[in-house]
C-alpha cells in the first residue's frame, strides 16, 4: 500500500527528532512524510536539516493554520494522489518495531476496515488473570486481563455512574473508557473511538469527513470529535500489537486553567455529536460524572507538593468556569 504520514507540531523539535528516528527504523517506511509546523520559533525547520529522512516534507504554517486540527486539514490538502492510508502520529511518540506493518496488515486482513489506530503500552500497567478472575470494585477486567483502577473509576462505580459500554465507545452519558482500558493483548478489537495521534484512515475518508476546527490550539478531544463521526458510518479498529511509546512532552500545552475549561466544554461538545438528543437519564449522569471530577480533582489540592497543589486548584477553577459557561453559552 502506497502510505502518507502527517505529523503536526508546534515547540517541540527534539520530541519530533526522537519520532523520526523511530520510524527510520520500521521495516515499513512511508511512502510520504509531511511535517506540518505551527512552532514560533525555526528549530524543527533547523533540525531537519541537520538530520536527513527519506521522503520528507516540511511546511511552516501561519497563524491562519495554526492549531492541531487545522494543520490536519492542511496536511490532508498536501496528501499525495496515490496515497491510500493516511497515518497520522503525534510529535512526542516513539514506535516500537512493526508499527506500520501490524496496521497495514488489518486493512488486509479486515476488508471493512477505514481506520486502524495504534497501542500506547507505557502509560498503563496491565496483569493477565484470566477468564475466570472474579471482579473487584478496585480493579477493572476486560478480556482475562486487569488493571487497577483509579479513583475517579472506583467513585463512579460506587454511584453506579460507570460506563455500561467496552473500551473504545462512548456511552449515551459520555465518560467512556479510553483507548488505555484495552489490554496488551496483541488482538485487533472493533472501536467507536480512535486516538488522533496514534490513528490512520483510508484515503477516501476524507473526501467526506475533515477535523472540526471548532477545537481551536491544543484541540483536545479533537480525534474523539472526529472518530465518532466517521464511526456513525464506518468501522474502526484498534490494533494492540501496532505498539508505541507516548512521552506527553510538556512544551506546547495551555496552562491548566484553560485545559481545565477544554475538558469540561470539549467534552459536551462530544457527548452532543454522539448523542445529539440524550433522555433525561443521560443528562443527570453526564452532569453527575462532571461535577464528581471537579470535586475529585479539587482534592488533589491537599498535597504536600506546593507545585501539584497549585496545578490541581488552577485546573479546578478552569473546570467549574468551563461547567458554569455551559449555562450561558454551550458549543455548538
Amino acid at each position: 500500500m502506497v502510505i502518507s504520514l502527517i505529523i503536526c507540531t508546534f515547540q517541540r523539535s527534539k520530541p519530533l527528532l526522537d519520532l523520526l528516528h523511530s520510524v527510520k527504523l520500521q521495516n515499513v517506511y512511508p511512502n510520504q512524510i509531511l511535517i506540518i509546523d505551527g512552532s514560533l520559533n525555526d528549530d524543527t525547520n533547523y533540525i531537519l536539516k541537520d538530520n536527513f529522512f527519506l521522503n520528507i516534507e516540511y511546511y511552516k504554517v501561519t497563524q491562519e493554520n495554526r492549531g492541531l486540527t487545522k494543520q490536519r486539514n492542511f496536511g490532508l490538502s498536501k496528501i499525495s494522489s496515490n496515497s491510500e492510508i493516511i497515518f497520522f502520529l503525534d510529535d512526542d511518540v516513539v514506535l516500537e518495531p512493526y508499527y506500520f506493518k501490524n496496521i497495514l496488515q488489518v486493512y488486509v486482513e479486515y476488508s471493512d476496515a477505514k481506520g486502524v489506530g495504534g497501542f500506547i503500552v507505557n502509560d498503563s500497567k496491565w496483569e493477565f488473570v484470566g477468564l475466570n478472575y472474579k471482579k473487584n470494585i478496585q480493579n477493572f477486567v476486560f478480556d482475562g486481563w486487569k488493571i487497577k483502577d483509579g479513583t475517579r473509576f472506583i467513585a463512579r462505580k460506587i454511584l453506579h455512574l460507570d460506563s455500561n459500554e467496552p473500551p473504545g465507545f462512548q456511552s449515551d452519558f459520555s465518560h467512556g473508557r479510553s483507548l488505555g482500558f484495552l489490554p496488551p493483548s496483541n488482538k485487533i478489537y472493533k472501536v467507536e473511538q480512535l486516538m488522533g495521534g496514534v490513528s490512520s484512515f483510508k484515503k477516501e475518508i476524507f473526501d467526506t469527513h475533515q477535523f472540526s476546527e471548532y477545537f481551536e490550539g491544543y484541540g483536545l478531544y479533537e480525534d474523539a470529535d472526529f472518530t465518532i463521526r466517521v464511526s456513525k458510518k464506518h468501522q474502526l479498529y484498534c490494533c494492540t500489537s501496532a505498539k508505541l511509546n507516548h512521552y506527553h512532552a510538556p512544551d506546547g500545552r495551555p496552562n491548566q486553567y484553560q485545559y481545565g475549561k477544554m475538558v469540561v466544554r470539549n467534552g459536551y461538545y462530544v457527548w452532543k455529536v454522539r448523542n445529539p438528543n440524550p433522555k433525561f437519564i443521560h443528562i443527570y449522569k453526564w452532569n453527575a460524572i462532571t461535577i464528581l471530577l471537579i470535586l475529585i480533582r479539587l482534592s488533589n489540592i491537599f498535597t504536600p507538593s506546593l507545585f501539584k497543589s497549585k496545578t490541581a486548584f488552577t485546573e479546578s477553577v478552569g473546570r467549574v468556569v468551563g461547567y458554569l459557561s455551559l449555562a450561558f453559552k454551550s458549543p455548538k
